[in-house]
Parts: structure tokens; C-alpha cells; sequence
């Protein structure tokens, strides 16, 4: 990491907390999966934990379910203390990533089964079982069999067996993965639907950036065990707090120079001859000082072309164009092998166009920090 940041609303939500995790930590042998994690979740609130494989987020899903042990650390649900608690009395329900469904039951059994032991009278249940496939859209189908049923009735499904006993708590791990683009496009529209329509709490895991802003009002970022970041899409996007969410959650731009002082007082790193680009610098501890190495992010959305021979732009040739629509995706390569990414109006430019590029898009303020270890740079390539 580029060196140490507070976790801005790690341990604070935007309403009355629901859930509370307080410096938990796991080992699975002598293999540290999560460390110190601290995390809040409102009352009502979707929250998704984002990050890639082996990143802690389905561990910290199953610790919250009471299906795995936690090595330290408390967490709370509505108050209670349910570190010790068992997953039958945690008031949980879960949605898996295989779904889980019994292929010997029907659809109406399947959603009862999260009712057994729980004192529904028989025609309780079967209301209860009509009420739930009713609000996925699939009502009428309680004597249909699993095996006739799509991967997404499947799932929406095993999130109506999930709601049958009204849990406190909604957890969904990786609900669409097994699902094709266009069908998982759908059932995220429909999950969406129900979630905002329950207002339940909700913690999701996903490796989807597209799926967590879409479904989350906040995301937490997890990477190699460690809570990176905590917040809205549009902070993550437009504030990463470090290298590595700024990497993992969406595409930028690293420029390394040195920091030093603008024209007009703030900070900009200079990366090549006689140019530098501004940018808002991070807090850090220890906190950097001018002339020290650093390292400017920029989205491509940030950067623009200007007329060739504007001042302190940056000049090179188009040696990729990634077309999408109205916009495209330009890499653009300077004289001295440096490589930016620029999105811009696709009739902008063509490959091996010569151009020059400089901050002024319509995305936003770059950041700095400190400049990573040249044979080992913070985060995802």
C-alpha cells in the first residue's frame, strides 16, 4: 500500500449501524485470509464487498453467517454479540453461488425448507412460500421441478427460500456468476427490485465492479485480507484512497515524478521533461514532502487532446483504438515509451495519429501518493 490511510467509514455507516465488525481477523492454517477488519453496515443498507480471488470477502460473508469461526474480533448484529452464536440463531439468510437447491424437491419445498423447525403451521408456510415466489416473479410455481427451471429462476429461487423466514440479514455470494451477460443483466435488474422493495439489510460479495455499484449504496474493498477503502461508487471512483483501489475499480492512469508545488500553490508531479499535471494528494503517514518520488493516477475520462505544441502536454502516438460507440478508449504512447489511456469522442483521433495530451476531460481530479517500490508496485497490474 502506498503508505498508511485511515479507512474512512470503515467503522461508521450512514445510518443507525446494523452490523458491526470490530477487528476481525481469520487464518485457515498458517495462511492469514483476513486481518483487522473493521466494518459497519446501516440498518437497511445494501453493502457489497468488491475485490478478486482470495481477497477474504466470501470469509468474511461465512464469518457474518456463523458458518465459520473467527480467530479475533467480535461481530454484532442489531446489538447483539453473535460472534459465538450458532447460524440457526443469527436470524441470516443466505443466497450461495451455486444456489444450493435440493433437486429432489420441488420449487414450493425448496422455499419451505428455510421454514422447517421454525413453528409456520402448514398453511402458514404455504403462504408464507406463495408470498415469497410471488415477490421474485415466480409465482405459481411451487410444484414446478428444479431441473426444468432456468439458471435465473434458479436463483431468484434460492433468494426466495432465503426471505421465506424474514431474516434480519440478507447475504448473497456471488449470486450471478453462474449466470450468462444477458440473463445475469436481467436477474440483477429483478434482485435490484426486491432488494429496494424489502429494504432489508444486505451485504453482498462480488468480484463484479458493475454489479456491486449497481446493486450497493456503498462498497467495501477488500485485497489480500485488508479493508482498502469504504464508500460510495462515486468515491471510490473518483477518490481512491491508495493504488490498489484505484486499480482494481476502474481503469487509470499511473504517472511517476516528483511532487512539488504548482504555479497556483497546489501540488502536481513532474514525470517527464518539462511537464507536470496537477492533482490533490492523499494523506499519508508518514505524509510526503516536496521533491519526494510520487506518483500522479488520472482516469482516462481526466485527459483530453489539445492542439499539438500546447504547454505541458504530453506528446505521443495513438497505437490503439478501443471503439465503443460515441466514445472510445485511446492509448496513447510518448517518445520515451510512457503510456496513457484517453477516452474521447471516437472520431477524435485514428491509430498512429500524432497527438498531444493533457488534463481536461471531464473526469476527475487526479491523485498522488507516494510512489510505489519500482520492483514491486502496490496492487493489480
Amino acid at each position: 500500500m502506498s503508505g498508511a490511510v485511515e479507512i474512512a467509514g470503515a467503522e461508521e455507516s450512514p445510518g443507525r449501524a446494523f452490523v458491526q465488525i470490530v477487528k476481525v481477523a481469520k487464518s485457515f492454517g498458517s495462511t492469514p485470509v483476513l486481518r483487522d477488519v473493521s466494518l459497519a453496515v446501516a440498518e437497511g443498507e445494501v453493502l457489497a464487498l468488491l475485490g478478486p480471488s482470495g481477497s477474504g470477502k466470501t470469509t468474511l460473508l461465512r464469518l457474518l453467517a456463523g458458518f465459520e469461526e473467527a480467530d479475533a474480533g467480535s461481530i454484532r448484529l442489531g446489538g447483539v454479540d453473535v460472534t459465538q452464536l450458532p447460524p440457526a440463531r443469527r436470524g441470516v439468510g443466505m443466497v450461495f453461488q451455486h444456489y444450493a437447491l435440493f433437486p429432489h424437491l420441488d420449487v414450493g419445498e425448496n422455499v419451505a425448507f428455510g421454514l422447517h423447525g421454525r413453528g409456520f403451521s402448514r398453511d402458514e408456510s404455504a403462504r408464507r412460500v406463495a408470498e415469497v415466489l410471488a415477490l421474485v416473479d415466480l409465482a405459481g410455481y411451487e410444484r414446478r421441478a428444479v431441473s426444468a427451471l432456468s439458471g435465473g429462476q434458479q436463483q431468484r429461487v434460492a433468494l426466495a427460500r432465503a426471505l421465506a423466514p424474514a431474516p434480519r440479514l440478507l447475504l448473497l455470494d456471488e449470486p450471478l456468476s453462474n449466470l450468462d451477460p444477458t440473463l445475469r443483466e436481467r436477474t440483477r435488474r429483478k434482485l435490484q427490485e426486491v432488494l429496494r422493495r424489502l429494504g432489508i439489510t444486505t451485504v453482498l460479495v462480488t468480484h463484479e465492479q458493475e454489479e456491486a455499484f449497481d446493486l450497493a449504496q456503498r462498497v467495501a474493498v477488500l485485497w489480500g485480507g485488508e479493508l482498502q477503502q469504504v464508500g460510495a461508487p462515486e468515491e471510490l471512483h473518483e477518490r481512491p484512497a491508495n493504488r490498489t483501489v484505484a486499480a482494481f475499480v476502474g481503469r487509470a492512469n499511473f504517472l511517476r515524478g516528483r511532487l512539488r508545488r504548482g504555479p497556483g500553490g497546489g501540488w502536481e508531479v513532474a514525470f517527464a521533461d518539462g511537464i507536470a499535471w496537477p492533482g490533490e494528494l492523499v494523506d499519508l503517514l508518514p505524509p510526503l514532502q516536496e521533491g519526494d518520488e510520487a506518483e500522479l493516477m488520472l482516469r482516462p475520462e481526466s485527459l483530453a487532446f489539445v492542439a499539438p505544441g500546447t504547454a505541458n502536454a504530453l506528446a505521443g502516438r495513438v497505437v490503439e483504438r478501443r471503439y465503443a460507440g460515441a466514445i472510445s478508449r485511446f492509448r496513447v504512447e510518448a517518445t520515451d515509451g510512457l503510456e496513457v489511456e484517453v477516452v474521447a469522442p471516437s472520431s477524435a483521433a485514428r491509430v498512429d495519429d500524432e497527438v498531444a495530451v493533457a488534463p481536461g476531460g471531464a473526469g476527475p481530479r487526479g491523485r498522488i501518493w507516494a510512489a510505489p517500490p519500482v520492483t514491486a508496485a502496490e496492487g493489480p497490474p
